[in-house]
């Protein structure tokens, strides 16, 4: 129902009410075909429900039924350790996301308690919850909206809508009807919302909708819709599956293979389990969940608070940054950048005290005494225009409180000036100020022409626009608020004011489009001013970057939005539901959309975005538990750091999937082709857990504190459904793996022709070529001697730590018979070292002929 078409009359008639207001029985039949004005509770998950949630990866289910199965046929060792791996890895989970799901109670905190309600004509203090459409509500500076409310009378009435519209400058509000058929909440200035504020002034408005049927409501119910899920659980998800079915094949092929050879049942059952748990890297979950924590943690030193997992890794996959302007891309700040007086402009870094004429300095005492701003210590309180104002002034040594205030006339919406009355010399002056046409129009000897002039080109540069005149009287009028006061005016000049872009936007705009990222501004703002914000910090570059407003997005169907959404770098004025509909189309388009926003209204955007940003200054408690992260100074640079860090975290990620799988895929070819050379089955179950544990645990974990690539910001973004086998790790998991495979078997078969303890060496040395491995992949193309060998202490530590815990089981008496294994003599050990080394060569050569093949490539561009 578009009720800001509507006049008083037909509101009242439509809703059968009147000025006097409902009765308490009609009001009561009311509520009953309503319902209370409240929103309905969320669906909320139980603490069990949100810990079982942790169980749903498929590679847990897979390292449960390991575990069932090893406990079924007596290995009770094996079935403690995999479910030790599998609690650890959903507890850190389960922490992590405990207080995911509050929106919707944030939403009810916000709900109003009381409301003055007219009820059988006179005033009535009810709760909020008993308002029916029909009642009419008494509003005053301090109050919160209770309901949508059509406004039927307004005395300087003015709502703050920062929690709908996400712009924290107060909107006046006007009884009389609006004629455009769509407008967006912001331009409705005939209405009032529910969870909006009262800031200044008072009114009374008639209750339209009320519960879910309000924008908050509507809202709410956005809030439902189904949650996306991140790269990374998509592509592991994929990954598990996958592996899953390959790993039962193989399994089963060895099985019966061994069976038919003629082994033993239950030995054969045993190594089949073996090579199962060898093929799965039951770490890898925990693995990422206690990365992505630590990354976590990293990140509130960048002043980006991760409420979701997931979302670090989500930041490197970003393709789209859909950013609010106000507080965001600019300082939330209005800000004077030009004053034009005595026919001339002056930029106000350009304005020296030394070289005030009349006129300049009249301007100043006019910014200064016609303004309601205080000072208060070292803080200016007040409008945040009137603030702007005030320390122009200020800077000019000129204070509010220079000369007294005889009298004002208040500023309101229909005369759109505010005058006041000072004592000057031996007589009195007048400062007006006010929209411009408005005061060209009162103003006598003023060059109507040129003064126009100026005021387009000020606003065409996406300023704000305020007039200056004033008036010499020889006393205080007699009728001190006549309008008649506000005519004869000499003009003075004009203050073009803009809330200016973050000094550091600039370069995080750059940084963004170097790495392949699109930055597009979606604002409450009004259109023209949006733009010239864009085109100052470069979201704007080029004669094909669009710029839309709600309305005309409104008209655009699917098909033809799709069409051009990839070119819209600005959206002004648009609604809730365009917010969705903006990342919806982005990411069917295969885009992994970053959202930030801080008002109620962007928290269904949020919580559907790829990553959802919320803003830990301005932003409302609803806001905040949508989104995936909060970012602490409200800052967009720190959005580009936060990238860097998801890009960051996911090479490293990338890493040790490479290093885990590549040590099972060394395990599965030593268990799989030992029996086939004629050689005994190499490892038992308890050597593949506790290397699968401890010596692929630590050095994975440790490798999450791998710095940066040289190139992590000149790359674009990884295409979201590429697989983590891509850009030859897949390959690099077999060679190596086999490679892994061919020095444990040689060694195995030389300690057994020579009589040594061939199970502790094939033990040792899997152990030890994977240490060799994890520190060549360090980097994807440098040599370890390139990026310093110490330049990761962790994974020294964790490495040296994997290195004695393996001594310890080898010579440890009564660990061996648990690990089943045997003191090595010194020669053996040597032999260990010197075997597992290769590893390490191998893959250095390997990244030498990447680094040449990418120079070649280079130079043939």
């Amino acid at each position: 129902m578009n009720w800001h078409k509507l006049s008083l009359e037909e509101t009242l008639e439509f809703l059968d009410s009147n000025l006097q207001g409902l009765s308490s029985a009609e009001a009561e039949e009311r509520l009953l075909k309503t319902g209370p004005n409240e929103l309905p509770d969320a669906k909320k998950k139980s603490v069990a429900g949100m810990f079982l949630g942790q169980f749903k990866d498929v590679m847990i289910v897979i390292l449960l039924l390991a575990a069932i199965v090893s406990g079924f046929i007596g290995d009770l060792t094996d079935t403690v350790v995999i479910l030790i791996i599998v609690i650890l890895n959903a507890s850190i989970g389960f922490f992590q996301e405990y207080r995911a799901e509050k929106a919707m109670q944030a939403l009810k905190k916000m709900a109003v308690a009381q409301a003055k309600v007219l009820r059988n004509g006179n005033v009535s203090l009810l709760s909020a919850s008993e308002l029916v459409p029909g009642d009419i509500i008494l509003l005053e500076a301090g109050n919160a909206v209770p309901a949508d409310l059509r406004v039927i009378e307004s005395i300087n009435l003015k709502i703050e809508e920062a929690a709908l519209t996400g712009e924290s400058q107060a909107i006046e509000k006007f009884a009389d009807l609006l004629g455009e058929e769509e407008l967006p909440i912001g331009d409705k200035k005939n209405m009032a919302f529910k969870g909006t504020f009262v800031t200044y002034g008072r009114g009374r408005g008639v209750v339209v909708a009320t519960g879910v049927q309000t924008e908050f409501g509507k809202i709410a119910k956005m809030l439902q819709e189904e949650e996306v899920h991140t790269p990374l659980q998509q592509r592991m998800a994929s990954f598990g599956k996958k592996l899953s079915i390959l790993v039962l094949l193989v399994c089963i092929i060895f099985f019966i293979t061994g069976w038919l050879r003629g082994e033993d049942f239950i030995r054969m059952l045993m190594t089949s389990i073996s090579l199962g748990v060898a093929a799965i890297p039951e770490a890898l979950p925990a693995v990422i969940t206690i990365s992505l924590a630590l990354a976590a943690k990293r990140m509130i030193r960048h002043n980006s608070l991760i409420r979701k997992l997931p979302a670090v890794e989500t930041l490197g996959s970003v393709t789209y940054i859909c950013t609010d302007k106000t507080g965001t891309l600019t300082l939330n700040k209005m800000f004077v950048e030009e004053l034009f007086a005595d026919g001339h402009t002056y930029k106000r870094k350009d304005l020296q005290p030394e070289k005030h004429n009349r006129e300049i300095s009249l301007l100043l005492q006019a910014f200064a005494l016609n303004n309601d701003a205080v000072n208060d210590k070292e803080k200016i309180i007040g409008d945040s225009t009137e603030i702007a104002l005030l320390e122009v002034a200020k800077e000019h040594n000129i204070q509010s409180g220079s000369s007294t205030r005889l009298a004002e006339m208040a500023f309101d919406a229909n005369r759109k000036l505010m005058t006041t009355f000072h004592y000057w010399q031996t007589k009195v002056i007048s400062f007006t100020k006010g929209a411009p046409d408005i005061l060209l129009g009162r103003c006598i000897n003023a060059d109507q022409k040129l003064i126009q002039e100026k005021v387009n080109e000020m606003a065409s540069k996406g300023m704000r626009v305020l007039g200056f005149a004033y008036r010499i009287w020889d006393s205080l009028p007699e009728n001190e608020t006549s309008e008649s006061n506000e005519f004869d005016l000499q003009f003075l000049g004009l203050a073009g004011m803009i809330d200016p872009p973050r000094e550091e936007v600039f370069d995080a705009v750059k940084q963004c489009k170097s790495a392949g990222i699109v930055p597009v501004m979606i604002t409450g703002d009004h259109l023209l001013t949006a733009e010239k914000i864009a085109k100052r910090i470069g979201i704007i570059e080029s004669e094909n970057d669009i710029s839309i407003t709600g309305k005309q997005l409104a008209n655009l169907d699917e098909k033809a939005f799709l069409l051009k959404v990839e070119k819209i770098k600005v959206y002004a004025r648009v609604s809730p539901e365009q917010k969705l509909q903006i990342v919806k189309a982005l990411q069917k388009k295969g885009h992994y959309v970053a959202m930030t926003g801080d008002g109620v209204n962007d928290a269904p955007s949020l919580r559907m975005a790829n990553i959802g940003i919320a803003m830990g200054n301005t932003g409302t408690d609803v806001a905040k538990e949508a989104a995936h992260m909060i970012l602490l100074d409200d800052n967009f640079s720190s959005i580009v750091r936060a990238v860097r860090e998801g890009r960051r975290i996911y090479d490293n990620i990338l890493k040790f999937i490479k290093y885990l799988m590549t040590t099972n895929s060394g395990e599965l070819w030593t268990l799989l082709l030992g029996p086939v050379i004629g050689l005994p089955i190499a490892l038992l179950p308890i050597h593949i857990l506790w290397i699968n544990l401890i010596s692929d645990g630590l050095p994975a974990i440790a490798l999450s504190f791998e710095k940066a690539e040289r190139d992590i910001m000149q790359r674009p973004p990884r295409p979201p459904r590429e697989s983590v086998f891509a850009n030859g790790r897949g390959l690099h998991i077999i060679w190596v793996g086999i490679l892994m495979a061919g020095i444990a078997l040689g060694a195995q078969a030389f300690a057994i022709r020579n009589g040594l303890h061939w199970q502790t060496i094939v033990f040792n040395i899997v152990c030890l070529t994977q240490m060799a491995h994890v520190s060549a992949i360090r980097s994807e193309d440098q040599s370890l001697f390139q990026i310093g060998i110490f330049s990761n202490r962790p994974l020294i530590a964790s490495v040296l730590l994997s290195l004695f815990l393996q001594a310890v089981v080898t010579y440890t008496p009564f660990l061996q018979p648990v690990f089943k294994t045997e003191s090595l003599s010194l020669v053996e050990f040597l032999g260990v070292g010197l075997a597992s080394s290769i590893m390490f060569f191998a893959v250095e050569i390997e990244k030498l002929i990447r680094r040449k093949l990418k120079s070649r490539e280079k130079q043939t561009i």
